[in-house]
Order: C-alpha cells, then sequence, then structure tokens
C-alpha cells in the first residue's frame, strides 16, 4: 500500500522557486499572469459592450499587514483577487490594468503601485521589493511609487473612464480612504458609475489552468501525509490540541506556509458541532476523532476531512455508520464530470444519505417517515464547494454552474447524530462522521487530489495499529 512507505519519512520541502528564469510564485510564470489579465480585460470588453470610446480602468487594491498587538504584525496574506493577476506578495500596493487609448481591447497596459523603500522600516519588517524589483518580479508593463498613484486618481474621474473596483468591500481600508473613495463617490454621480471586478476575476479563478493544479496536487498530497502521521500518532486517550500540533507541524514540515484555515479536531459528541474548533478536550478511548484540516503550498490551499477511531479499532457501530458515510461519498465522487453541479450531486447526496439513514433505521422512531427530511436533519451542509486560493474559493459563483474540466471542488457528505437526540438509534448516538477530498473535474474520471489520504477501515486501522 502506497501510503505506508511514505509514511514513515518526510516529504521534500517544496522549495521556493522564484529565483528561476520567469517565476513569480512558485511554478507560476510571468507568462501565465498576464495571459490572466488578458482574460480579465477580454471579459471587460464583453461586460462593455456598447460603450465604444470609452477608456475602461481596473484598480485593485492589496491587503494591508494586520495587527495582533500593537506593533505586532500577523503574518501578511495577500487579497487572493490581486494575488492572482500579478503574483505580487507585498502589502500596501495597487495595481492598475488600463485600456490602451485608440486600440481595442483586451490590449491594456498593466502598472503596480507599491510602496517606496525605506531602510528604517524594512530594519523592523524585512526587505521590501520597491518598484524596480517589483517590475523585475512581475513582469508588469510599468512600476511607480504608491505616492504617484494620486496622479492617476485625478484622470480617472473623467466620464469617458469607466472604473472597475471593488468600492463595497475595499480590500485596503486604508488605500481606500487615502485614494479611492472620493473617486467613487464622484463616479457614483456620473452616468458611468463604478462597476464591480470580483466576480470577473472569481469567473476566471473558477478555472484552473495545469501549472494550478500542480499546486494543488502538492497541496494535496502533503496535507494526506500529514493525516497519515497524525493518525500514526493517535493514542487513546489523546487530547484534541496534541492532535492539532501534530497535523500542523506535519503539514509545514512538508513545505506549508501556514494552514489553510483552523482545522476542526473533534473528538466524540464534539464532532457533532460543525465548526467546532477550540481543539482543547480529552478524546477517551472508544471515540472517534473528526479532523477537517488543509494547509496552504505557494498559494493554493487542500481541505480533507477524515474519521478515525483514537484507539485504533472502530466499534460495531462506528464502523456502521462510517461505512454508510464511505459508500454515499463514493458514489458522489462518480457524478464529479463535465456537465453536473454541485447542486446536482447535493441532491443525490441528499437521496443517498436518506435511503442509509432508513436502512439504519433512523425512520423507526421519527415522526415523519421522510428520508429526505431525515437526511437534511442529520447533514444539515452542503455536499462541498468550490476550491483554489481560497478553501471556499470563488464564493460569489453558484454552486448551480454546470462543472467544466479544470474546476476544483470538494466533495464531503456526513452523517451527524448528537448524543441527546431521540430520534435515532442509541447505538449511534454521539457519533458523527465527515469523509472529505479534494477533487479536479476533468474530461475523463475524476481526479482526486487527496487520494493518498487513507479512509477504506482497513487501512485506517492498520495505520493506527502501528502507533507506538
Amino acid at each position: 500500500m502506497p501510503w505506508l512507505l511514505s509514511a514513515t519519512k518526510l516529504v521534500p520541502a517544496v522549495a521556493s522557486a522564484r529565483g528561476l528564469s520567469g517565476e513569480v510564485t512558485p511554478g507560476l510564470t510571468q507568462v501565465e499572469y498576464a495571459l490572466r489579465r488578458h482574460k480579465l480585460m477580454s471579459l471587460i470588453h464583453k461586460e462593455a459592450h456598447g460603450q465604444s470610446g470609452t477608456e475602461q480602468t481596473v484598480v485593485l487594491l492589496s491587503n494591508p499587514t494586520y495587527y495582533m498587538s500593537n506593533d505586532i504584525p500577523y503574518t501578511f496574506h495577500q487579497d487572493n483577487n490581486f494575488l492572482y493577476l500579478c503574483g505580487f506578495q507585498e502589502p500596501d500596493s495597487v495595481l492598475v490594468l488600463q485600456s490602451l487609448p485608440g486600440q481595442q481591447l483586451p490590449a491594456h497596459k498593466a502598472m503596480l503601485f507599491v510602496p517606496r523603500r525605506d531602510p528604517s522600516r524594512e530594519l523592523w519588517d524585512g526587505p521590501r521589493s520597491g518598484a524596480d524589483g517589483a517590475l523585475a518580479l512581475t513582469g508588469v508593463d510599468e512600476t511607480y511609487t504608491l505616492d504617484e498613484f494620486r496622479h492617476l486618481v485625478s484622470k480617472l474621474k473623467a466620464e469617458t473612464n469607466t472604473l472597475w473596483y471593488d468600492w463595497m468591500r475595499p480590500a485596503h481600508a486604508q488605500l481606500h480612504s487615502d485614494y479611492m473613495q472620493h473617486l467613487t463617490e464622484v463616479k457614483t454621480k456620473s452616468k458611468n458609475k463604478v462597476r464591480a471586478v470580483q466576480q470577473l476575476v472569481q469567473r476566471l479563478r473558477l478555472i484552473k489552468s495545469p501549472a494550478e493544479i500542480e499546486r494543488m496536487q502538492i497541496a494535496g498530497k502533503l496535507t494526506s501525509q500529514a493525516f497519515i502521521e497524525t493518525m500514526f500518532a493517535s493514542k487513546a486517550p489523546v487530547n484534541e490540541s496534541f492532535l492539532y500540533a501534530k497535523f500542523e507541524f506535519e503539514c509545514r514540515a512538508r513545505g506549508a506556509e501556514i494552514l489553510a484555515y483552523p482545522p476542526v479536531v473533534a473528538g466524540g459528541n464534539r464532532s457533532n458541532t460543525l465548526h467546532y474548533v477550540k481543539n482543547n478536550q480529552l478524546i477517551k478511548d472508544g471515540e472517534m476523532v473528526l479532523l477537517d484540516g488543509g494547509c496552504e503550498s505557494s498559494c493554493y490551499v487542500s481541505d480533507i476531512t477524515r474519521t478515525w477511531p483514537v484507539n485504533g479499532r472502530f466499534t460495531a457501530p462506528q464502523a456502521e455508520l462510517y461505512e454508510a458515510v464511505l459508500e454515499i461519498q463514493r458514489d458522489c465522487l462518480t457524478l464529479c464530470s463535465p456537465g453536473t453541479s454541485l447542486e446536482n450531486i447535493y441532491s443525490i447526496m441528499l437521496t443517498l444519505t436518506g435511503q442509509k439513514l432508513k436502512e439504519l433505521g433512523f425512520l423507526n422512531n421519527m415522526k415523519e417517515n421522510n428520508p429526505l427530511r431525515a437526511a437534511r436533519k442529520y447533514c444539515p451542509h452542503h455536499v462541498g464547494h468550490y476550491l483554489g486560493m481560497d478553501v471556499h474559493d470563488t464564493p460569489d459563483m453558484p454552486r448551480s454552474l454546470p462543472l467544466q474540466p479544470g474546476m476544483v471542488i470538494t466533495v464531503e457528505p456526513g452523517i451527524y447524530i448528537p448524543e441527546d437526540d431521540r430520534d435515532a438509534p442509541e447505538k449511534f448516538r454521539g457519533l458523527g462522521v465527515r469523509i472529505e477530498d479534494d477533487v479536479v473535474v476533468t474530461q475523463d474520471s475524476p481526479l482526486v487530489l487527496s487520494a493518498d489520504c487513507p479512509k477504506e477501515i482497513s487501512d485506517i486501522e492498520q495505520i493506527c495499529s502501528r502507533a507506538s
């Protein structure tokens, strides 16, 4: 079994490839970022139909630095729409895409406005690229210091200029206040209104390129290995905080920059709290743990859930419920093909879950013998979501969209039975099971990015039995 060999050694950390020719972020070149900008301006050309003679200008703000306490910063994380279009991973910056006068879209120039280099600040915060460094790294057409952005802003007030800018939810409140707020107030009173750009960027982010899928394969593999090592480390009794720490260590030891989100490490009945993140209670002998975790590697994330007994052996009721969820998930995975949608898969998941609950005796005590109603009660969440640079990626894109090759989704059915639920058979009360995988939609069979993460009962028990 492939996991037995890899479970005992670390996967080498993903080396930063920024020094390699043409790469802006690891695995993604200046050419790929330029192509993204070209595609965005092509979408804007279609959206701006009928506005001949009008200049189109896109403004995207970076994230600021957030502070935990006074002058102690949190780890910086870039706004993903900004990052998607230029790859620049420094705060307090502005990306501008501007149509070229006399030329038809998508012809445009890309400009970055970045903070002026300041040795006194760099002593505390580390080196900054400055305008020259940003130009060399990203390959945009022009770079300037941030204070020069003010000169461009004054020109954008013209009626002949359409501004594409997410002013309702600016990524950087201070930059918005300093540069963009007055401009948007002026533009909202003109005939040529400010238009949101976020949904257009999300539409592009929805379909991953081969290079992006390769990044996500790396994230999926290293997260799978972290799960295996965490299963190896399970011993009853064990504190949730230990498993949390073990999982994070194994992710970061393999090259992940950060965890993708606060993980759920929920033992026993706490697995029935869907967003349980306290992760600080003792998991007793005979209880299962539900671990929902993922990491970020080279700007792309994973999101995997596994459920296993901390003593290494499923009880009969645990195995019965677990196998039911696993069968539902297997069936849902086969549906991840072009033409269907997350909504369609969700509807089928509810039907399958209702059938399983009926077989397990859940409808015997319920007032209404309705499998779908039972399914919604015991699985109150959706079957999955889009995945990419964010965990809940492209949130403005509806789940009803037909799946296309290059989309990445999660598939995560679950059944949750609180210990005080009197409708459920007594043997299942207090059990919660979710199984989640990351899936790339292809023209052929789906590509499961988390395939290395064991989920068969026999495999899980074999891993746990090797724990020392």
